[in-house]
């Protein structure tokens, strides 16, 4: 074939037609060629203006990439408008007003191009017929954008690059809505990614943006964009952004090395984060704006700043709600003021943190459940009038300060510890008020509690040990403080430090004998353990045993956990019955050890069991008090005997539930206090064996280990229940109950198509079985809103019916579920 020429290879089933041709033209090839005709062409270049009616195939030489070079001198040098195949050709534009490669209809499939061009935009993919397959294309276009998708166009784009643009990288706006596959984006000079506008949507899975002039991934104006396994990262701006109404998910993704802010969004824009990085940031990690903007982060981490900003930034009435995350190694971790603003902070380790680890400012308020706070400069800070929240079973170590409440604010606190202050636990000054309740202060070089200018706080069954300087230190009129203790070490104890002179009645008293009295406090009975919140079962109605088994019937799956329960209830009901029939009953050991994966429902199913223990009268209440090795083991020799019998002293009447007790007896232990927690147990079950039935939990193999660590934990627990994985039916009904419970409905094909991903879904060990279910729900709510949204007036149906579309991506191999 000779230089310059175009074979056309006629694939056409007319026998009037020539099977074959060469042609010194691409336009003259193309003017005999029809669907399914191959046009293979010969090394040079071409002048021409391409445009592909028919579905042909138009491929340079194999392995030549290059060699074959579409360069007109204005214009458009492509212009697919069918599902043609483009393959191996090199690509030139010059004209500023146009693209040079552009897609206005059908599917075509376009490989292994390279697109070197100065014009408006290196690819454009335009209306809402053109859906091209883009694999392993290169674009390079330093004055203008990279790839454009615009008025409704879509297509993938997979393994593409782009390694230069003048303007975005990326450009989607009027409606379009591509999907990226392994790209890669970068040294692009304005946004990386830019999805714009109402009704365009972006979805991205495994690519990478870096060394971009500006914002790593910006999206605006009603736009919506969801990326997963993705990289951003070395921004001369923001790494990403939001603004207007914006809906953006980061699953699985990286930010990093960003010299300003990490994540910026603003003016009611949605983020949602799962399973991200967000490191090396200049500003903040996350900074959020404005009344109705919101982000919602789940197993994320925010570490490494490099400025000397807060990680998460909160203000003008925005929320932000981080679950499971951890922040550590920055300058303030959560930083919310203003009225409106709020941070919702759940399970979550706040660590390293050069300042103040939570500062709620201007009448913001934070809500902190189960957190963790350790070496910061001040655990939290309630600063002015209106600024408050509530902290509850929060921890806070190593810290120079707990916390600290000032100027009008006022916070709850519930069943908080503050160890190893460098001065106070808690500290409150300057007209601060608060509630504190069944707090407790550890080891302080200073005092447990400091209350200053006859501060209007309120201390309930609080109690402080081994505070270098007292327990408690505030004037007469100060707080109010009821049923607090103390050990008495410090300079002042708490009574005094209450005011206790002639005549006066002291506000604090003490709680047990086995702890050292206060001076001056009178004698009062002791009330329950000083550290343990009121019983959330006193005083409700017990349901019968047959309402409970019927609840426990209707749990999805299960069948053998089930049978088990069921036949240990019928022992117990005949043995009652023999019993009062004046004959002998069967001793049945009825502490139990509970086996299996996460999720599997191992807690309701004590929770059950305890109430129909106490419908049979064999348990007092049966409320069910759930513990962990955090809340048994302490930190000293002796703590852990007191908070086991604590622990043991709650649960009386009820079940104690010990989720993962195998952790009270860790393999290579060393001087770990947790068998102290066993051997405590093993005595007070035998010695209290009829007030409270102990169930332990955990994985299969390390529970058998668990129960050789002591002779008496194994004749305990003579019974052992497992619980099996949750197959692919069962989690389809458990979304199915999800659904109708949010009076969702399943579409038509969703179903199958949640079976089939239940089926393919990694069964590895982060698998969390009924977890994973309800998580994949709430995916699909999300994914459905992202779709819904952007329906001017939807109907019911619309609103309601979740489709297969809706399913999230299954992760990758080897990634937790």
């Amino acid at each position: 074939m000779a230089q310059g020429t175009v074979q056309v290879t006629h694939g056409g089933t007319s026998r009037w037609r020539r099977r074959s041709g060469e042609y010194p033209t691409l336009t003259a090839a193309l003017a005999v060629a029809g669907d399914g005709d191959v046009l293979s062409i010969a090394p040079g270049t071409y002048r021409e203006n391409l445009v592909l009616h028919h579905a042909v195939t138009l491929r340079g030489p194999e392995g030549g990439l290059g060699s074959v070079r579409i360069a007109p001198l204005d214009g458009i040098a492509l212009t697919v408008r069918a599902s043609a195949v483009v393959q191996d050709l090199h690509l030139e534009g010059q004209d500023r007003a146009a693209p040079a490669l552009l897609v206005e209809d059908g599917a075509p499939e376009l490989t292994d191009l390279r697109v070197q061009t100065r014009s408006a935009a290196g690819i454009e993919v335009r209306g809402s017929g053109a859906r091209p397959l883009v694999r392993r294309c290169t674009v390079e276009n330093p004055t203008g954008v990279g790839i454009a998708v615009l008025d409704g166009g879509g297509g993938v784009f997979e393994e593409c690059e782009v390694v230069a643009a003048g303007q975005s990288g990326i450009a989607v706006r009027g409606g379009g809505h591509p999907r990226l596959e392994r790209c890669r984006v970068h040294h692009a000079t304005g946004a990386g990614i830019a999805v714009t506008g109402e009704g365009s949507g972006l979805e991205a899975l495994g690519c990478e943006v870096y060394e971009i002039k500006g914002a790593g991934v910006q999206v605006a104006a009603r736009a919506t964009a969801r990326l997963t396994d993705c990289a951003v990262h070395r921004t001369s701006a923001d790494g990403v952004t939001l603004d207007t109404d914006a809906v953006l998910m980061l699953a699985g993704c990286d930010i990093h090395d960003i010299p300003e802010n990490a994540v910026d969004l603003r003016s009611r824009s949605v983020l949602t984060l799962s399973r991200t990085t967000v490191r090396r940031f200049g500003r903040n990690g996350l900074s959020v704006w404005d009344p109705g903007t919101r982000v919602d982060a789940e197993s994320c981490e925010i570490h490494d700043s490099t400025g000397d900003y807060p990680a998460v930034w909160i203000s003008d009435g925005a929320t932000a709600s981080l679950h499971a995350c951890r922040v550590h190694d920055v300058p303030d971790a959560v930083f919310v003021l203003d009225r409106g603003s709020r941070a919702d902070v759940v399970d979550s380790d706040l660590s390293q943190v050069r300042n103040t680890a939570v500062s709620v400012s201007d009448g913001a308020t934070a809500q902190l459940d189960d957190c963790r706070i350790r070496e910061a400069a001040t655990g939290a800070w309630f600063r002015d009038h209106g600024s408050g929240g509530t902290l509850a079973n929060c921890t806070v170590d190593a810290v120079q300060t707990g916390v600290i409440v000032t100027k009008g604010a006022d916070p709850t606190l519930e069943r908080c510890t503050v160890s190893s202050p460098a001065e106070a636990g808690f500290y409150v000054s300057a007209g601060g008020r608060g509630t504190f309740t069944a707090c407790r202060v550890t080891d302080s070089s200073g005092f447990g509690f400091h209350v200053l200018d006859g501060c209007r706080t309120t201390l309930t069954r609080c109690h402080t040990e081994r505070c270098a300087r007292g327990g408690y230190e505030f004037a007469e009129d100060g707080p109010l403080a009821q049923e607090c203790t103390s050990d008495g070490s410090g300079a002042r104890s708490a009574a005094q430090a209450a005011g206790a002179s002639a005549g006066a009645q002291p506000a604090i008293r003490t709680a047990t004998a086995a702890q050292s009295a206060v001076p001056g406090a009178s004698a009062m009975p002791a009330p329950r353990p000083a550290d343990l919140p009121d019983d959330p079962a006193a005083g409700g109605p017990v349901r019968g045993s047959g309402e409970v088994l019927g609840q426990l019937d209707a749990l999805v799956g299960l069948e053998s956990v089930k049978r088990e329960v069921r036949a240990l209830t019928d022992m117990i009901e005949v043995g009652r019955r023999r019993q009062q029939a004046g004959l002998k009953a069967a001793s049945v050991r009825r502490h139990l050890v509970f086996t299996g994966s996460p999720g599997t429902g191992k807690t309701t199913v004590a929770r059950l069991y305890g109430e129909i223990l106490a419908s049979l009268g064999v348990l007092e209440r049966g409320h069910l008090v759930e513990v962990s090795r955090v809340d048994l083991v302490g930190e000293h020799i002796g703590s852990t005997a007191i908070r086991t019998q604590e622990a043991f002293e709650r649960a009386r009447g009820g079940v104690l539930f010990i989720d993962e007790a195998y952790a009270l007896a860790p393999e290579d232990s060393g001087r770990d206090f947790g068998r102290e927690a066993i051997d405590t147990l093993v005595k007070l079950m035998e010695d209290h064996r009829d007030a409270v039935v102990v169930i332990v939990a955990g994985y299969t193999a390390e529970m058998e280990r668990f129960l050789t660590v002591n002779p008496g934990v194994a004749s305990r627990f003579s019974r052992t229940i497992t619980f099996g994985d949750y197959g692919p039916q069962e989690l389809l009904r458990i979304v199915e109950q999800q659904a109708e419970e949010h009076e969702y409905r399943l579409g038509e094909g969703t179903a199958e198509a949640l079976l089939d991903y239940f089926t393919q879904l990694p069964k590895g060990p982060a698998f969390g079985n009924g977890r994973t279910a309800r998580q994949t729900f709430e995916s699909m709510v999300e994914r459905h809103a992202g779709r819904v949204a952007q329906l001017s007036e939807p109907n019911k149906d619309e609103l309601t019916l979740l489709f297969p579309a809706d399913l999230p991506l299954l992760p990758a191999v080897g990634a937790p579920c």
